[in-house]
């Protein structure tokens, strides 16, 4: 069975969104892990700072129909899309791992860009997940986090206010 993991974002009523999200994710996995809550600057544009973490899990089903089920969840949290690609949300779910698979299509990219990009996705995926291997990059997430240039790294760990 495939482990895969979800980034979560939100900056909009996060201390509502996350939470709510997490039971959400757990009702249709059981058993996840989660990795520290994370406080981000928001990224290409002006905003509240975005919380972010990693979840990790275990699944049968197909990668596009978890990725399905994760924009239901943002949907019941309110989240509207528009053509903007960074803007303020009430929750981002996205599926960026499952298992060794790689896919690019029109839909669903796996591995997500965002593991080697951005410190809020790799930092808490390496904190939880640090021996498992990129499957493109052939590194673990420990050792990404490693070389990953951490001048100018506007994040910090904050105490989380959910257990799961």
């Amino acid at each position: 069975m495939p482990t895969g993991f979800i980034s979560i974002g939100s900056n909009i009523d996060k201390d509502i969104h996350i939470p709510s999200s997490l039971t959400s994710i757990k009702k249709l996995f059981g058993k996840i892990i989660c990795s520290s809550l994370y406080e981000t600057e928001a990224v290409g544009f002006e905003g509240e700072n975005f919380h972010n973490l990693i979840a990790q899990f275990d699944s049968p089903l197909d990668a596009r129909d978890i990725a399905k089920q994760l924009k239901q969840i943002e949907h019941e949290h309110g989240r509207t899309r528009d053509d903007r690609k960074y803007a303020a949300r009430t929750l981002d779910l996205d599926l960026i791992l499952h298992g060794d698979l790689i896919l690019k299509d029109s839909n669903l990219q796996i591995p997500r860009d965002e593991i080697e990009n951005y410190a809020f996705v790799l930092e808490p995926l390496a904190e939880i997940a640090p021996n498992f291997v990129h499957p493109v990059s052939h590194k673990s997430y420990a050792q990404l986090w490693d070389e990953y240039d951490k001048t100018n790294l506007k994040q910090n760990k904050i105490p989380s206010y959910f257990a799961f």
